[in-house]
């Protein structure tokens, strides 16, 4: 099926791949598993955070994520500036409108930060710890451009279990939250 799918957009050229045949791969890469995450960071003056589902564990030893930030977002700005981040795992109880707030809207146009329960961890980057399941922070050891995102690939540096809840899986955001991607998102599908 893939190959089938491949060669009939193959032939209409680079074009309709970018435009149209995306949209026919979505539904094996809909079979992917995420779940779903507050990422941070910081720079000397700015706070900022963002929901992501593009995370993954990519050693042991030492303990290191890769996370999948866009370009154009605050939070890969302080990323590049700062070399740190965070996260939280969001448990199945955190509301739409929590994560609306840090899914979107943008950190340019509001403090996300204001009146949310949060501590700044030894990298100084901020963890959010309402609806967290966990949260870990990492200095950031390499990166790598994967066209509209960046691939970053941190350290872990510490770790605090925040409760026992259970995590949120995006399959759990999308079918039962009825949760969207926001548009500068991996998993976006358009209108």
């Amino acid at each position: 099926m893939f190959i089938l799918v491949y060669n009939k957009c193959r032939q209409f050229g680079l074009l309709t791949i970018l435009r149209g045949c995306d949209y026919m791969f979505q539904e094996a890469l809909d079979k992917i598993s995420y779940g779903l995450y507050i990422v941070t960071s910081r720079d000397s003056e700015k706070l900022n955070g963002q929901i992501v589902d593009a995370l993954m564990q990519t050693a042991a030893i030492p303990p290191a994520v890769s996370i999948s930030i866009n370009k154009n977002n605050l939070t890969h700005e302080l990323i590049m500036k700062s070399k740190v981040f965070g996260v939280t795992v969001l448990s199945e109880e955190t509301p739409m409108i929590f994560i609306g707030r840090f899914g979107f809207k943008s950190g340019r146009d509001i403090d996300k930060f204001e009146g949310i329960n949060y501590e700044i961890g030894k990298t100084g980057t901020p963890l959010v710890l309402e609806y967290a399941v966990s949260v870990f922070e990492a200095e950031v050891v390499d990166y790598v451009d994967s066209f509209t995102h960046t691939i970053f690939v941190g350290k872990i540096v510490d770790t605090k279990v925040v409760s026992d809840k259970r995590p949120m899986t995006y399959l759990y955001y999308r079918e039962v939250v009825k949760g969207k991607s926001p548009k500068n998102a991996p998993t976006y599908k358009g209108k």
